[in-house]
């Protein structure tokens, strides 16, 4: 969210956000009630919200039963000079990448797996060392989640 949709936003659609966020399938009548506000109110937030980009989709958080069976990792991951761009683009066809953020400092890029075992991710972290444009990668095994919005 940029500063500028940032600032837009009132105490009530930080709210509306925070409970989307608790659970995205809250229906009209409950986010109304919560809010005290009218429920055409909060289909007007809500438009509003999905036209200026601060919200840009709903998607389901998976429950522990299921999570717990997975490996998660994130790897940094340093590139050589000028491959920036392709290893993000074989990252993206990798179907256990999560999620592929730039990064500052000595590393370029941070990627978020996840895999059905340790094998598997074992597997993923040494293809991805191989990929054109890696120089060197750094692997954080995700132990626990504390907290996760």
């Amino acid at each position: 969210m940029t500063m500028l949709a940032e600032s837009r936003l009132d105490d009530t659609d930080k709210r509306l956000l925070s409970l989307l966020r608790d659970d995205a399938r809250q229906t009209i009548a409950q986010l109304a009630q919560e809010l005290g506000i009218s429920r055409g109110q909060i289909y007007t937030r809500l438009a509003r919200l999905e036209e200026e980009q601060v919200v840009a989709g709903y998607t389901v958080r998976l429950g522990h039963a299921f999570t717990a069976s997975r490996m998660r990792a994130h790897v940094m991951i340093k590139t050589l000079p000028r491959f920036h761009r392709e290893v993000e683009l074989a990252l993206a066809r990798l179907p256990q990448v999560q999620s592929i953020h730039a990064i500052s400092g000595e590393y370029d890029v941070i990627a978020m797996l996840e895999t059905d075992g340790s094998n598997s991710l074992n597997e993923l972290i040494d293809d991805i060392g191989l990929l054109e444009g890696v120089e060197r990668t750094t692997t954080s095994v995700i132990l626990a989640t504390k907290l996760e919005r």
